[in-house]
């Protein structure tokens, strides 16, 4: 496994487990506990969550299964978000909240569900269009001096609101959380995965396998990509097409982490087995083409 560094304190696997559809794995605690212990011993050190995972259950669900097992938490990194509020007796609508009090109050709720000292990575999980980031900076200071948060970053965030907010805060956004796969090229094209490279920072990657319509869409410029991608896959010599989606998430020079959802240890070692197949610039063009349907400008 790979890892990268995202400061002198935090470094991530290449592969991070997501816990966005935990409930539908349906694993006793036993299993659970089994499932990330096989997921630990690939190299994927990893775990991706947000407040509102499993309509807010999942972080105290995960604290649960590792309550007593340091010894496993000692070998992750756990990633986590807030500022997305979902209608509740609460809460008449779905709306964003990235306020002082909101940020650090969700901060301090997840580490109490986890059961864990410090989130690793704590990202805002949308764009605030009614947010002030004075308020923001001002959160992710208090949590950095109080220690329960070793780093920052967002998710879903286009290039011009990652710079107004980078603009405000002290403490560097280490990474931006976007929508990527070859089935969804917007954040190449709208100069997000430049902006990452322009700050030296690792995107990463959720929904890397488009929701599975690699394999399931009748659309034509599906069916015209599973071709290419089962040519390259004989090129490479991997064992299915779904790892050359990863490959080709994880040659590009960004240095991508791409987050599998699975509860199937086979289905996650997908993209483990995807590192070995570093994809060359025609392969990676080919599949772009096939999914627009042109050759490159």
């Amino acid at each position: 496994m790979d890892y990268v560094d995202l400061t002198d304190e935090v470094k991530l696997s290449r592969v991070v487990l997501g816990f966005w559809r935990y409930l539908d794995w349906k694993l006793s605690k036993s299993e659970c506990i089994a499932f990330i212990e096989q997921v630990l011993d690939l190299g994927i050190t990893t775990m991706d969550h947000a407040d509102i995972y499993g309509d807010y259950t999942v972080e105290e669900a995960f604290g649960e299964v590792l309550a007593g097992r340091n010894d496993l938490k000692k070998q992750m990194q756990v990633v986590t978000k807030c500022g997305i509020v979902y209608p509740s007796a609460a809460a008449r609508v779905k709306y964003y909240n990235t306020s002082t009090e909101h940020i650090i109050r969700q901060a301090e709720s997840s580490l109490k569900k986890m059961q864990i000292e410090a989130i690793d990575v704590f990202l805002l999980h949308r764009p605030d269009w009614f947010g002030d980031p004075e308020n923001v900076a001002e959160a992710f200071y208090q949590l950095k001096k109080a220690g329960k948060v070793k780093s920052f970053g967002v998710s879903n965030y286009l290039p011009h609101e990652f710079r107004m907010l980078q603009s405000y805060c002290e403490e560097k956004l280490v990474t931006n959380q976007v929508e990527a796969s070859v089935l969804c090229m917007d954040n190449f094209e709208n100069g997000t995965i430049n902006l990452c490279l322009e700050n030296r920072i690792h995107p990463m990657i959720w929904s890397p396998l488009a929701g599975g319509r690699i394999f399931t869409s009748d659309q034509a410029h599906v069916k015209a990509l599973r071709k290419v991608l089962t040519v390259i896959q004989e090129e490479v010599g991997a064992q299915s097409i779904d790892e050359i989606a990863f490959a080709w998430l994880l040659s590009h020079p960004a240095g991508m982490i791409p987050i599998t959802g699975s509860g199937e240890i086979d289905f996650v070692k997908k993209p483990v087995e995807a590192l070995k197949y570093p994809l060359t610039p025609e392969q990676w063009y080919m599949i772009w083409t096939a999914v627009h349907g042109v050759k490159v400008p």
